[in-house]
């Protein structure tokens, strides 16, 4: 018989399509997985998957032992699972997969209240902004916008229901370049930029009016969307060039007088993120306290 510890470290490695992948989805060190793989290969007598050094790939054996063991390990989380209707309060972990913009404009001021009503629920926040699997990933639930939702996941609204891209710029740069007046005026000026992890550029688009104006500027400084989007905003700050971003993010430099709102009557609007989870497996009990409590919050139009 085989360990059913040794089985799980399989499903989540193959899940997860990598030893590193999945030690993040797991937090289990990648040798220790590797470890079970391979003392798991050994009972079974057979080769699993296929290692190199980048990623795994599954034997028609380990595909054929994924194939029957999926859904076999999710009856058995919700079994776990379903001792939690026992308590008086939801008690579990609970992994979602967020965009930074997300984890720095809309959970704070969600996480605080929900982990002080649910004092049995540990709370485990992934902020990264490319096209994420969830299951594959270790969790329960993300936020994304309407674009980059799957087909197949249940969606709910979470944070403000619309929001603005902003241009901001410093006092010193609009005094040496002037303020522009027409989004076409971008064209003379050094425009901050981000791109993300498939390598294209965040297009930057305008409305006024009934007007779309789309245009592609350039400029100085160029980062990838997420963890080095503050280093976009210090470099408006010191008067580098204009910086593209969620209202929201730039509001206390507008309100501190350190960035100048540029182009506001053409900031676009567009519907905020949505809580996204898998549909076809039963609800975790931490997951759906936090849906329940997501539910009840007043959001502002």
């Amino acid at each position: 018989m085989a360990d059913l510890d040794d089985l799980n470290a399989f499903v989540t490695v193959a899940r997860a399509k990598g030893f590193r992948e999945a030690s993040r989805a797991s937090a289990t060190s990648a040798s220790r997985l590797s470890e079970a793989v391979r003392r798991l290969e050994t009972k079974l007598g057979v080769r699993l998957i296929n290692r190199t050094t980048r990623s795994v790939m599954l034997t028609e054996a380990g595909q054929s032992l994924l194939d029957r063991l999926d859904p076999a390990m999710a009856e058995v989380e919700a079994a776990l699972d379903a001792v939690n209707t026992f308590r008086d309060t939801p008690a579990g972990t609970l992994r979602l997969n967020v965009p930074v913009s997300a984890a720095r404009l809309v959970l704070p001021h969600i996480v605080p209240a929900f982990l002080a009503a649910h004092p049995g629920i540990k709370l485990e926040v992934i902020a990264e902004d490319g096209f994420v699997d969830l299951l594959a990933a270790g969790c329960d639930a993300g936020i994304r916008y309407d674009e980059r939702l799957e087909q197949d996941m249940i969606a709910m609204p979470i944070g403000p229901r619309t929001q603005r891209f902003a241009l901001g710029a410093s006092q010193a740069y609009l005094e040496r370049h002037g303020l522009p007046e027409h989004p076409r005026d971008l064209l003379k000026h050094s425009c901050l930029q981000g791109r993300f992890a498939s390598g294209a550029t965040m297009a930057w688009e305008f409305e006024r009016d009934g007007e779309l104006v789309k245009v592609t500027p350039s400029g100085p400084l160029i980062v990838r969307i997420g963890g080095a989007t503050d280093l976009l905003v210090e470099a408006a700050v010191a008067g580098t060039g204009i910086v593209p971003l969620f209202e929201d993010w730039l509001r206390p430099y507008f309100d501190s007088g350190k960035l100048v709102p540029v182009l506001e009557p053409w900031w676009p609007r567009f519907s905020g993120p949505f809580l996204y989870y898998p549909g076809r497996r039963l609800v975790p009990a931490p997951l759906r306290a936090f849906i329940d409590f997501i539910k009840a919050q007043p959001w502002p139009m």
